[in-house]
């Protein structure tokens, strides 16, 4: 059947309108999931606090401030400081978008001086920077400064004398006068100069030899005419070295007897000023070798041993290894040779018999035995 003319135009203005009224609706608006999504971002209006200068104790305190710039809501999921001295409080977890939050920071400035720089890493679920490191910078200042803030002295086994000096240094506007220094400990004096006066003095410290080796600890105490400061403390600790060290100071060989070829060392450090010689070096036992190498002439020796297989401490007798010094001091040095004991497992205890059981008693005729039918093949 041929379409008229008059048809076909009408089909022509039908299909027009139907194109028309689709291109007039509006586009469906961007699901949750699209992926035209930016995501939650987190932008601190800064991140760098500088908080000038502040006294020695006084506690710094500030908070960084943060929005949230994204599309989603944003998860702060930790906040971690570079060290011990600062902190970080209750920050805000969670913010919706456009909304703030904060990240309360606190640095204890008690045992610093001069310039300080710590760093705070935030982190979160932005997606382009999961990790935002905040700064925190300024200069701490003490009114009275030790010059070193810490005093080690190291001192040789036969030195003839060891000092330490300590500057005191006032850095307040007022003048200020040091007097009467009180040492803790016997084995030390101490020296009271004053080099600039009413700002800077000079503090010595000296050891009273002899001294036994291992640590020591002590302080000087001074009086001051300073209304806010009227007494200083100043620590200091001090290591006198051994003269001969044996490390480590007893060989310990395995299980008794020994299943295999054991082959201890041990070493031998001279930290006197004088060289050091070894002789007769023996262990009092028989069927061990020794053998010695002399690592810095004078200084470092390595004693190495050679215990056989099966070898077993004597009972009852304390074997060790000797030799000779020339160290007057220490003529003989000894080290100790102990062994593990065997261990034996403890005894098993005995089996208990177990009587047969006694057949049980009839009051008449054994029951009938059921018989199980079989198939007939």
């Amino acid at each position: 059947m041929h379409m008229t003319k008059r048809n076909l135009i009408l089909a022509v203005l039908i299909g027009l309108s139907s194109s028309l009224a689709r291109a007039q609706q509006p586009a469906e608006p961007p699901t949750a999931t699209g992926t035209n999504l930016m995501g939650p971002k987190i932008s601190f209006a800064t991140p760098v606090c500088d908080f000038g200068r502040v006294k020695a104790g006084e506690p710094v305190k500030y908070t960084f401030v943060f929005t949230n710039t994204g599309d989603q809501v944003l998860e702060v999921k930790a906040v971690q400081p570079s060290c011990g001295c600062t902190t970080a409080a209750d920050w805000t977890r969670l913010a919706k978008v456009g909304e703030a939050g904060k990240v309360p920071i606190q640095f204890n400035s008690a045992n610093f001086n001069g310039p300080v720089f710590k760093t705070v890493t935030v982190t979160s679920n932005d997606r382009k920077t999961p990790t935002v490191v905040l700064q925190l910078k300024g200069t701490v200042w003490k009114p009275i400064e030790f010059v070193p803030p810490y005093t080690v002295l190291n001192i040789p086994p036969d030195a003839p004398e060891t000092t330490a000096v300590i500057r005191i240094i006032n850095n307040t506007e007022e003048s200020m006068t040091l007097s009467d220094p009180e040492m803790n400990t016997k084995a030390f004096t101490e020296k009271l100069v004053t080099t600039q006066p009413g700002k800077e003095f000079q503090l010595t410290i000296a050891a009273v030899p002899p001294l036994n080796p291992g640590n020591i600890q002590g302080k000087v105490t001074l009086k001051t005419t300073s209304a806010s400061t009227p007494s200083l403390e100043v620590p200091f600790w001090a290591n006198v070295q051994q003269a001969v060290l044996v490390m480590p100071p007893q060989i310990m060989l395995q299980e008794s007897p020994l299943t295999s070829r054991a082959t201890p060392a041990v070493t031998i450090q001279n930290n006197s000023t004088n060289s050091l010689v070894l002789s007769d070096l023996a262990v009092n036992v028989p069927g061990v070798e020794v053998q010695l190498r002399e690592l810095v002439p004078g200084r470092t020796f390595n004693i190495s041993f050679g215990f056989p297989q099966g070898f077993a401490l004597p009972a009852g007798q304390q074997v060790a290894f000797t030799a000779k010094s020339s160290n007057p001091r220490y003529p003989q040095i000894r080290v100790p040779i102990v062994q593990m004991p065997k261990i034996t497992p403890p005894p098993q205890p005995a089996a208990v018999p177990v009587a047969p059981a006694a057949p049980a008693a009839h009051a008449g005729p054994s029951a009938p035995t059921a018989q199980v039918a079989r198939p007939d093949r």
